[in-house]
Order: structure tokens, then C-alpha cells, then sequence
């Protein structure tokens, strides 16, 4: 049966939503796969029970913050486990991480709540497989106050939506022209984001892609090189021109910048 289907057959909330839509494409080619599932957000049971049939092969792991029955809710299958404890719980997530060592998929229906959908991912991230998939359902809560989110300044508000728009430039990392550039544990890591509505999903991969623009970050050190080995009789005119004057230029820019977010609190 399809995802569709199945959240139907279930009475998922997932079917309402629509949200098959962005599973499918990601997940149809992993069904007979052996996988560790952890969906943090049990609530009815509905959607673990979708996911048992869907992925037939794999473990599926629920966890939730509230006791669950799992007679009642028909959970007591022999590939289900459902724990209680808080997905922002670090103590908790590590007995996770513990037990399984690496999860294959990871599906937040949880709290929703900003801070928790944050929290979570970074304390799982390392625990994600290579190639593992990391989906963020109802990121609308991102646009609701009432749920911790900010709808009265979408551009800085500290909320799950902005954290993986920022996280987004880990994509390109190596394409970012400040020499001064730290590097995240994320950078290097993540294939894509890709934004759906009301939901975000990250895969996970190793990327060692080089750019063809900078060297560690500087477009001087690249473009200097470059012009020397078209041409070493002028190479004292190439190392006036970018190792001097492009990375003074690059020096104010990175200083008016570090003082414009001091005075605007854009830290």
C-alpha cells in the first residue's frame, strides 16, 4: 500500500495534511529496506502504525513525552518500540543514540514548539546515518506565537523555519568568500534542505564538492593563482592587486559587517 493509503487506513493525521506528498518521493525506494524509524511524536499511534506496514523490514521507534497504551492503540507489534521521555531531553535522546547507535529516518512530530524542534535536531544530527533522511512536520507553528514562533518578525525570529534557512548556507559553505569563515559541524554534511509547505526535510551526506571560485574561503588566493599560472611575468602586479588591495577590501567589508550585527544585535 502507499503512504497515502496508509495514513488513510490509519486516520493519520499526516492524510489530512497531505503530507504524503512530500514522504513518497523520498521514501518509496527504501520500503523493503532494514532501517532504524524514530518518530518523536507517538499521540494515537496512527502514523507508527503506517509506518510499520510501509517499511515492513525495519525497526520503527516512537518516542513521546506522555505514557503511551500500546494495547489500546494497537502498538504492541514485535518491530515497534515506544519509549516516554522528551525529545529536547538530552539525557534521554543519548540513552536513544545508545540503544540504536544510528537512525536511518527521523520524523519530529512532536512538540512543534520552536526551541524543541531545534533541540532535537541537534542533539540527533551526529546519530543520523550517511544519506539518512531528517523530516520537520508543522513548521507552521514557526509563524504562530501561541506555539512559541514569531509572525511579527519573519526575518530574525528565532524559530525552527529560520534555523534551517540559516542551516541552508552549510549547503554551499565552501562557496562563502570570508576568510574568516568558521566552519559549522553541519557544513560538509547536509546534501540538501528542501522547504514544503508546513514541512522541512534535510539529508544527510558527505559532501567534498570544491569550489571554483575560492581557495578556504578567499577569492583572492584563488583569482592570484590563477592569473599566475596564465601568466608569471606579472605576477608582482596579480599580488598588488588581490593579496593587497582585494583583501583590504575584503577586510573592510568583514569589519563593517561585525559592526553593523554588534549595533543591530544580529547575533
Amino acid at each position: 500500500m502507499s503512504l497515502n493509503e496508509l495514513f488513510k487506513k490509519y486516520k493519520s493525521d499526516k492524510y489530512n495534511h497531505g503530507y504524503h506528498l512530500f514522504y513518497e518521493p523520498y521514501l518509496k525506494n527504501l520500503k523493503q529496506k532494514k532501517l532504524n524509524i524514530l518518530e518523536i511524536g507517538v499521540s494515537d499511534g496512527a502514523s507508527i502504525n503506517a509506518w510499520s506496514d510501509y517499511f515492513k523490514n525495519s525497526n520503527i521507534i516512537g518516542i513521546d513525552i506522555k505514557k503511551i497504551d500500546l494495547k489500546k492503540r494497537k502498538l504492541n507489534r514485535k518491530k515497534i518500540s515506544i519509549y516516554q521521555g522528551s525529545q529536547s531531553d538530552k539525557k534521554f535522546i543519548k540513552f536513544l543514540i545508545n540503544k540504536y547507535k544510528k537512525f536511518d529516518i527521523i520524523i519530529d512530530d512532536g512538540s512543534h514548539i520552536p526551541s524543541d524542534v531545534i533541540k532535537s535536531f541537534n542533539l540527533l544530527f551526529d546519530a543520523l546515518s550517511n544519506k539518512g533522511i531528517y523530516f520537520v512536520e508543522d513548521t507552521q507553528t514557526s509563524y504562530n506565537h501561541f506555539f512559541g514562533g514569531n509572525p511579527f518578525d519573519l526575518k530574525y525570529a528565532n524559530t525552527q523555519v529560520n534555523y534551517f534557512k540559516k542551516l541552508s548556507d552549510s549547503v554551499n559553505f565552501q562557496e562563502i568568500a570570508n576568510p574568516f569563515y568558521i566552519k559549522s559541524k553541519y557544513d560538509g554534511l547536509i546534501r540538501n534542505i528542501s522547504f514544503f509547505n508546513n514541512m522541512i526535510v534535510i539529508v544527510k551526506d558527505k559532501i567534498n564538492f570544491n569550489s571554483n571560485l575560492l581557495i578556504n574561503n578567499s577569492y583572492e588566493n584563488k583569482r592570484y593563482l590563477t592569473k599566475i599560472k596564465r601568466n608569471k611575468k606579472k605576477k608582482m602586479q596579480y599580488f598588488f592587486k588581490y593579496m593587497i588591495i582585494f583583501k583590504s577590501y575584503t577586510l573592510f567589508l568583514y569589519i563593517f559587517n561585525f559592526i553593523k550585527k554588534i549595533l543591530l544585535f544580529r547575533f
